[in-house]
């Protein structure tokens, strides 16, 4: 039976663990090759047996998103072996614990932003000519509702995210003419160890699991998918519009 991306390559970072590793193993189940990228090497080879099991193949890259240097190496090295890349998610996020802005260490305020915002527009910035060489490049990049809702002692998550609503529909609207699809994906509370930092209190059996969240994103990494610029919620299970604080 013929799977929908076969032959494709796929990138994922924060692949060790959580939505990243659930949706890295999902897409090697739809055919794609997975270039896995993650910090923690253990995870990355629990996932590549995993991936190996499913019948797929996967390229490990123990990286940290802060390395800027390390992200172009990557890309130049996807450039020399493939050519191209076909699908993009920037998974990768960091949520330090939640504290009122005034406490905000500013190591805490530069890491946040190093990784939830700088390291996706560096991956953007070395990715945009591979994907622009597919004939579906496909971009997807998890934000959270965190963004635009103000809840309070999360001002430094929800800065980082809204910074990256905005790079990514603006990368959507600058590939609007090319076979490039840019989209964003908000899964919601989900069952994964940086929820348990965020609310310690949470019993996680209440909440979906990294598993069921992933496989919705699946769909935005298809060469079918045709929107661009568009926000997908995880909970609604739909397409919405951007939302302006009242």
């Amino acid at each position: 039976m013929s799977k929908p991306l076969a032959d494709r390559i796929a990138l994922v970072t924060g692949a060790s663990r959580g939505i990243g590793a659930a949706l890295a193993l999902h897409l090697a189940e739809a055919g794609a090759h997975i270039v896995a990228v993650a910090r923690t090497v253990g995870g990355l080879e629990e996932l590549d047996d995993r991936i190996k099991a499913a019948g797929s193949t996967a390229t490990l890259v123990p990286l940290d998103m802060k390395d800027t240097d390390g992200i172009g190496r990557l890309a130049a090295a996807l450039k020399d072996r493939y050519r191209r890349l076909d699908v993009l998610v920037g998974n990768a996020g960091i949520l330090t614990t939640p504290s009122p802005l005034g406490h905000i260490e500013q190591k805490q305020w530069d890491d946040v932003m190093a990784v939830n915002v700088a390291a996706n527009w560096h991956l953007i910035r070395a990715c945009d000519d591979l994907l622009k060489a597919s004939d579906a490049g496909r971009a997807a990049f998890i934000t959270s509702a965190v963004a635009y809702l103000g809840r309070p002692y999360f001002g430094l998550y929800a800065a980082s995210k809204a910074a990256l609503d905005a790079l990514v529909r603006t990368y959507a609207s600058e590939c609007a003419s090319t076979n490039v699809r840019v989209n964003l994906f908000s899964p919601g509370q989900t069952r994964t160890r940086m929820i348990r930092t965020a609310f310690p209190g949470i019993d996680p059996e209440t909440l979906p699991s990294a598993e069921e969240v992933s496989k919705a994103i699946v769909p935005l990494c298809l060469p079918s998918c045709t929107e661009n610029g568009r926000l997908y919620e995880f909970r609604s299970g739909k397409f919405v519009d951007f939302r302006v604080p009242s």
